[in-house]
């Protein structure tokens, strides 16, 4: 993983690292592309320069221009990603949650799309040598093993990602080349001219712009990847990337142009068509392999982007496996398998990566506006002129908004299917962030220095039996002169629990990605310690094994003693034993909340039987741990009426 300082540093490892790792998604777009804008069309002149003028000009403003340049500008201490984007700016406008929502869960969508597309479309290619082959079965069987090996972890294997992308992208390069040098003419295409004539003289100029946006779909991961490889180095390597992609667009416009006036059978891929037959077969092994490895991408990057959601409250609290000791990666079971059998219900459903493409796009074409937006905001908040904001926010806006017409037009042609999985991703997202300011606006604190005179009392009182020696509460309050009443409540009146020490623990989701920082204040001396945790977004939060580290610190430093105080246990200096209490909060029956509020925590209820609970989450000793229900909203009293009767 790259740190801050080494963003600008440019290496030979770093650029093979960022093939490996950047452009599966979008590297492996000719593969089905070109197919899709020719689609059942006779092929003509204007379609095939069209067309690539459409690609040309798509990949230099989409990805060179909006992503490579401008976009990359905005890491947040290293890291890049939707949601590192949105920390950077959130504190700008409330509102800026919902592109962050909306290009989180559209991206994940796209995660359920990416393999099946990619790995048919390699696999489909053996139907040209060997005809009636069921590829479906063989692409379910790629795909299954692919979330199978997730759970070992992939850093061994990651490291030949590389090397394998460049000898993908070589093929690429060296296909079209032989192609483009027998009719050099066909590079006039990237005169804007063309792109122009065929999209407003075309009755089907809506698909075909929803087909060219297929060329672009990887060009998030160019940002999402930031940490990984570095802006230098993905800089540099987006050159190499573009060219061979240009190579073969264009090598398959010279194909096409050979074949002028007639219709592309559904058998054939231009891509392949290239190929010569004694090459085909191995062609097609590169082509699986790059998809393989496009997929996995994806898969990785859906992880870190839930763990980001989990850790910025955006998403259910899940099951975060670190299966290897690089830094960064990561596996959530719970999304691995959600996505698995998304895959497979897309291949079940749409069989053949033809019937996809009206699938793909739709959703991450929204990723991409949501990205326009978050970029302008950072813009202004890096005081760039507000001409050059406007021009960039009305170039993107009319460039995403005209892709997002002629993705709509393949709505009922399949791009409903992955809308609908944003839809419902988008729900889960919007339930869980708005239950928690619902449930936040229901706290009530307290000043926490009126209790310190019976907290010190209620220490010493040995007329109450000991809960604990270290009694290890954790609080919301984002100030140490405030506490949760429900805290006072739970150690004062709900079995009330004398402690040796009582200790706070706070736990603050910076906006830097890596941070790892704590305060300690000493309320009452050695009696009320608060600790509070700044820990970034993408930092996991293992309380246990970090109290402990700062316990034993304080110890250490003559701070605080944690020695028992029963006389047989204080003689032989044993360690007192220590016990956390998490409030976990309930809905009682008798609220008043309004009906969408009422639904919303009933949806984040249910949410929350699947998620894990808050002492888990937070990685603490089960062994060690007790789970107090309070309730959310005590009704009040004073609104009932009753009368007594003798």
């Amino acid at each position: 993983m790259a740190n801050h300082k080494d963003l600008h540093k440019l290496s030979a490892g770093g650029l093979l690292i960022s093939l490996g790792i950047i452009y599966g998604d979008i590297g492996t777009s000719p593969l089905y592309v070109f197919k899709a804008i020719v689609g059942e069309r006779i092929i003509d002149s204007e379609l095939i320069l069209g067309g690539l003028s459409c690609i040309f000009w798509t990949l230099t403003l989409q990805t060179t221009i909006k992503y490579v340049i401008i976009t990359l500008r905005a890491d947040n201490k290293g890291e890049g990603g939707i949601f590192s984007l949105f920390s950077l700016v959130r504190k700008k406008a409330k509102w800026l949650v919902f592109p962050a929502m909306i290009g989180g869960c559209t991206l994940l969508a796209d995660g359920m799309i990416t393999p099946p597309i990619t790995v048919s479309a390699a696999i489909e290619g053996l139907s040209a040598k060997y005809e009636g082959l069921p590829t479906v079965y063989i692409v379910v069987a790629i795909i299954t093993a692919l979330f199978i090996i997730q759970q070992f972890g992939t850093s061994l294997v990651g490291k030949a990602f590389g090397p394998l992308m460049f000898i993908w992208f070589g093929m690429m390069a060296v296909l079209g080349f032989g192609f483009v040098v027998q009719f050099p003419g066909i590079l006039k295409a990237v005169n804007p001219w063309y792109a122009y004539q065929l999209l407003a003289h075309t009755p089907s100029a809506l698909f075909i712009l929803g087909a060219v946006f297929l060329c672009t779909t990887g060009a998030e991961a160019l940002y999402s990847d930031l940490g990984h490889c570095g802006r230098s180095n993905i800089r540099i390597s987006w050159i190499f990337v573009k060219s061979c992609l240009l190579l073969n667009y264009f090598g398959q416009g010279v194909w096409l142009w050979q074949h002028i006036g007639q219709k592309l059978p559904v058998t054939e891929n231009p891509f392949y068509m290239m190929m010569p037959d004694w090459f085909l077969i191995f062609g097609i092994g590169i082509a699986t392999i790059a998809a393989i490895i496009a997929s996995q991408a994806m898969v990785t990057g859906s992880f870190t982007l839930i763990s980001e959601a989990v850790r910025l409250n955006l998403w259910p609290k899940v099951k975060i496996n670190y299966p290897s000791n690089q830094k960064g990666q990561l596996y959530v079971p719970s999304i691995n398998w959600i996505l698995w059998v998304g895959c497979l219900i897309v291949v079940a459903y749409f069989q053949k990566s033809t019937n996809m493409e009206g699938a793909y796009g739709l959703a991450i074409n929204m990723t991409f506006l949501a990205t326009t937006i978050l970029v302008s905001v950072y813009l202004k908040r890096k005081k760039f002129p507000n001409y050059l904001i406007l021009l960039f926010v009305t170039l993107y806006g009319l460039i995403e908004c005209s892709f997002l017409v002629g993705n709509m037009a393949k709505f009922f042609h399949g791009g409903w299917f992955t809308l609908v999985l944003a839809v419902v991703l988008f729900t889960v997202m919007w339930a869980w962030s708005t239950a928690r300011r619902i449930k936040n606006r229901y706290v009530k604190f307290v000043e926490i220095e009126d209790y310190y005179p019976i907290l010190n009392e209620l220490s010493e009182d040995t007329s109450v039996p000991k809960y604990s020696s270290q009694l290890v509460y954790l609080t919301s309050a984002n100030f140490n002169s405030e506490i949760e009443s429900k805290i006072m409540y739970s150690i004062l009146q709900k079995h009330p629990k004398r402690a040796d020490v009582y200790w706070l623990v706070h736990v603050d989701v910076m906006d830097e990605p890596y941070t790892r920082e704590y305060k300690v204040d000493s309320l009452i001396p050695g009696k009320l310690i608060r600790i509070d945790f700044r820990l970034g977004f993408r930092v996991e939060q293992r309380i246990n094994l970090l109290f402990r580290m700062v316990v034993e610190e304080l110890v250490k430093n003559g701070e605080v003693d944690i020695t028992s105080r029963y006389t047989s246990l204080n003689k032989h200096k044993i360690v007192g034993d220590f016990r956390f209490v998490v409030l976990e909060k309930v809905l009682s029956r008798a609220n008043n909340l309004r009906f969408i509020e009422r639904f919303i925590m009933d949806y984040y209820f249910i949410l929350k039987k699947f998620s894990l609970s808050e002492e888990r989450s937070f990685g603490l000793d089960l062994s060690f741990v007790t789970v107090e229900q309070v309730p959310l909203i005590v009704t009040n009293t004073s609104n009932v009426d009753m009368k007594r009767i003798t």
